[in-house]
């Protein structure tokens, strides 16, 4: 496992506009569910990495929901989080994706597009 470096992707959508306490709590979910759905040896070496996790923009719920299923068919472990609409947004609005962790290769080829929130 050690030959590679894994990190974690958290997808966000822009246009939600969520304030940063929301759009942190969501972001924090998304990695938690994609970590809880890893498997447990690729999250221990994460762990000993350093836990690396990066936050990117999407423009909208198709561009989240599109990284999500091609994360999905390209056997990364991904979480898609839909929110309770307790707050600011809607209930069922989702709001984030967890990617990995995985090898850093597979997730920058897969989200190489996309820009730093």
């Amino acid at each position: 496992m050690s030959n590679y470096t894994l990190k974690q992707v958290i997808l966000v959508r822009n246009d939600l506009k969520l304030p940063r306490g929301k759009l942190a709590a969501q972001a924090a979910h998304a990695s938690v569910e994609a970590t809880l759905r890893s498997d447990a040896a690729i999250v221990r070496e994460w762990r000993s990495q350093g836990m690396a996790k990066i936050v990117l923009k999407v423009d909208n719920e198709k561009q989240l929901l599109s990284y999500f299923q091609k994360a999905k068919d390209d056997g990364i472990t991904a979480s898609l989080i839909t929110d309770a609409g307790h707050t600011v947004v809607e209930p069922g609005t989702k709001t984030c994706v967890g990617i990995g962790p995985d090898d850093e290769h597979k997730i920058d080829f897969l989200t190489a597009k996309l820009k730093l929130l």
